[in-house]
């Protein structure tokens, strides 16, 4: 497989690099370990594969002995750490405005999650989701970009929290305490969503800060950024994307292909020019989501089949072993010895 294509401001991981150097490790060694430099990361147009980036957050947690380190990060990064993102969010008009915005432009600065808006009772969950299972870098990103956002918004907001409470899907880490500290809020882990609540009767009311002709003109940039990144995605991690989106439902290639505004055969044709094919993608989108299953999740692999969309568990069974030499059950009694 070729490295996976990965949207990522390359700031942040210049942020990273400081968080490490606060913490008294060594900088250019970490970089070294994922075989980068200091000058690769001060240039704003290096880009990181998914795989890289999960080495440097793995060599970064061994580096610093530091647990929090995603706490740390996040709550370095300010509004304007964002780009335009950030600008345009300051000068938003409301809370929704501005949740709104990241909503949508988010992908600019990163792809590790989505953010979705959904009201419950009297508030507005703002959930960040996940693009495809992170597996143990799950605690480092959602704490680092959780919190941030969770800080544009006080920013937005002229240092008041509009926020009622922060949600985790995870289990506390023993750095909860820190955890309540930075966030200044009520923290609740094991939740079956991530992100935070918001009061609707706060969503839209009107910003002091907002200023309109600024905040189209940032937008605007935001969208010719989002053009841009949507023109360069190859078609193999659009498809990737999709899937990922459609877990349970997988469309079949010719769905896709009406989708996408194309035909099955153009379709086919592209993927085999990118070096692979719809049956690769949708059988590596299954892979890595059945390995996530089986090692966090408490559906059996009978559930587990059915949710990748295999009708009959003799299938999965079969595929699985392809993948990874052992059957699933085994898999997950070392996963969980481990």
């Amino acid at each position: 497989m070729t490295p996976r294509q990965f949207p990522l401001a390359i700031h942040y991981v210049r942020q990273i690099a400081e968080q490490i150097a606060d913490c008294g490790g060594d900088v250019a060694q970490w970089l070294a370990l994922s075989g980068l430099t200091r000058a690769q990361i001060a240039d704003p147009a290096f880009e990181l594969s998914f795989e890289r980036f999960r080495q440097l957050v793995r060599d970064g947690l061994d580096t610093t002995r530091e647990p929090a380190l995603g706490l740390l990060v996040g709550d370095r990064l300010t509004a304007s750490a964002h780009g335009m993102l950030g600008y345009a969010a300051m000068n938003s008009g409301t809370l929704r405005q501005a949740i709104d915005l990241v909503q949508r432009y988010l992908p600019v600065r990163t792809s590790l999650v989505t953010v979705r808006l959904a009201a419950s009772g009297r508030s507005m969950r703002v959930l960040f989701e996940e693009v495809e299972p992170l597996g143990e870098l799950r605690v480092v990103v959602l704490e680092a970009v959780i919190l941030t956002i969770k800080n544009m918004i006080e920013t937005v907001c002229l240092g008041t929290s509009p926020v009622e409470g922060i949600a985790f899907p995870f289990p506390a880490p023993a750095h909860a305490d820190l955890a309540r500290a930075l966030f200044k809020a009520d923290l609740a882990y094991g939740t079956s969503w991530a992100g935070f609540a918001i009061p609707l009767d706060l969503i839209d009311t009107p910003l002091r800060m907002a200023d309109p002709a600024a905040f189209e003109d940032a937008r605007q940039i935001c969208q010719r950024e989002l053009d841009k990144l949507t023109r360069q995605m190859s078609l193999a991690a659009r498809l990737r994307r999709l899937l990922l989106d459609r877990q349970g439902g997988y469309p079949t290639l010719t769905v896709v292909a009406r989708l996408f505004n194309m035909t099955p055969r153009t379709l086919h044709r592209r993927l085999v020019a990118e070096g692979t094919s719809f049956r690769e993608v949708l059988d590596d989108v299954r892979h890595t989501l059945a390995m996530e299953h089986l090692k966090s999740s408490h559906l059996s692999i009978d559930e587990i089949a059915y949710t990748l969309g295999y009708g009959e568990l003799a299938n999965f069974r079969r595929a699985f072993k392809r993948w990874e030499g052992l059957a699933p059950s085994d898999f997950r009694r070392q996963a969980r010895r481990d």
